[in-house]
C-alpha cells in the first residue's frame, strides 16, 4: 500500500505534516542541545537575534525534551523563548501544564512553524516516518519559515541518545552533517549508520559520500586503537584528528571531538 503524502491536519493551525510515534525520554536530546549551545557560529545566532524565538518541533508523547531544551538555552541568552510544536492536540494538552510563559509555551503546530518565524528550530525523530522526497519537502517548508538568520537542526538519535546525527541547515539550504555518540558504547562509528537521518539513511551504500565518510572513520578509528588505553573519548578524537588529516572537511576542535561528537560540511556527504 502506498504510504500517504504529509496532510494538512484538521483545526485551526492547519497543521501541515503527520503525528510522530511520540516516544520520548529524558536527557534524551542532551547530545544535540550540548552542541547547539557549545558550537560558537550555532549558539551566537540565537545571541545576536533581535527575537530570540526557539522552535522545538514534534516534541512527542512527554514534553519533557522542550523542558530541558528551555533550561539549557537559557545559559545561552536569558531572555530566550521556547515553543514546542505538537500536532497531536492531546500532547498539546498534556503539555500546557508545564507552560512557563514566556520562556516556555506549547501550541499546536507542524512544519509550518504556526506561523512563528523562529531563530532556531530542532526538530527531531520526526521525519524518520517520511519518504525521502517528504522529508525533502519539509526541509523546505520549514527553513522557509526560519527568521533570517535563522537554523534548522534535524535529526535523529536512539532511545536513550547514545547514537544521535544530525544536519544543520539555514535559509540557503544544508550546512553541516554532525555524528554524535558515547564513544565507550559502540563498536566502530559506523554503528552510527542506523541513526542517520532520512536524507542520507538509504545512502549508505558503496559509491554515495556518507558510506565513503563512515568507512574512512572506521578506518581512522581502527587506527587509534592504541588511544584506547586514555579512555574512548581519547580514542574518538583521536580518529577525528585522523579523519581531518585525510583531507576530510573536519570542523570544530579537539574539545568538540572529546565529547563524541564530529562535524563535517554538508558538500562532504551530500547525496550523489
Amino acid at each position: 500500500m502506498a504510504k500517504r503524502a504529509p496532510r494538512l491536519a484538521a483545526g485551526r493551525a492547519r497543521a501541515l505534516g503527520v503525528p510522530t510515534r511520540g516516544t520520548t525520554a529524558p536527557n534524551r536530546l542532551r547530545r544535540v542541545d550540548r552542541w547547539m549551545r557549545g558550537t560558537p557560529w550555532v549558539s551566537q545566532v540565537l545571541r545576536s537575534a533581535e527575537d530570540p524565538l526557539v522552535v522545538d518541533l514534534g516534541y512527542g508523547s512527554s514534553p519533557v525534551t522542550t523542558v530541558e531544551l528551555a533550561e539549557r538555552l537559557t545559559g545561552v541568552r536569558g531572555d530566550v523563548r521556547v515553543l514546542g510544536l505538537e500536532i497531536d492536540g492531546e500532547r498539546v494538552g498534556n503539555a500546557v501544564r508545564l507552560a512557563d510563559p514566556p520562556r516556555l509555551r506549547f501550541t499546536r503546530g507542524g512544519f509550518e512553524l504556526a506561523g512563528q518565524r523562529p531563530v532556531l528550530v530542532r526538530a527531531f525523530n520526526v521525519l524518520r516516518q517520511y519518504t525521502e522526497p517528504e522529508a525533502l519537502t519539509a526541509w523546505s517548508t520549514i527553513i522557509s519559515g526560519l527568521a533570517p538568520g535563522g537554523l534548522l537542526v534535524e535529526g535523529t538519535c536512539d532511545e536513550i541518545g547514545r547514537r544521535c546525527c544530525w544536519v544543520t541547515l539555514s535559509r540557503n539550504g544544508p550546512l553541516t552533517f554532525t555524528l554524535a555518540c558515547s564513544p565507550a558504547h559502540i563498536d566502530t562509528p559506523s554503528d552510527l549508520a542506523e541513526r542517520l537521518p532520512k536524507a542520507l539513511i538509504h545512502r549508505n551504500v558503496p559509491g554515495e559520500r556518507v558510506h565513503a565518510l563512515l568507512s574512512d572513520l572506521n578506518s581512522c578509528w581502527a587506527t587509534a586503537a592504541p588511544f584506547s588505553p586514555f579512555g574512548p573519548r581519547s580514542r574518538w578524537a583521536e580518529a577525528a584528528r585522523l579523519l581531518a588529516a585525510r583531507g576530510w572537511p573536519v570542523r570544530d576542535n579537539h574539545r568538540r571531538w572529546r565529547a563524541g561528537e564530529l562535524t563535517v560540511d554538508w558538500s562532504a556527504v551530500a547525496p550523489g
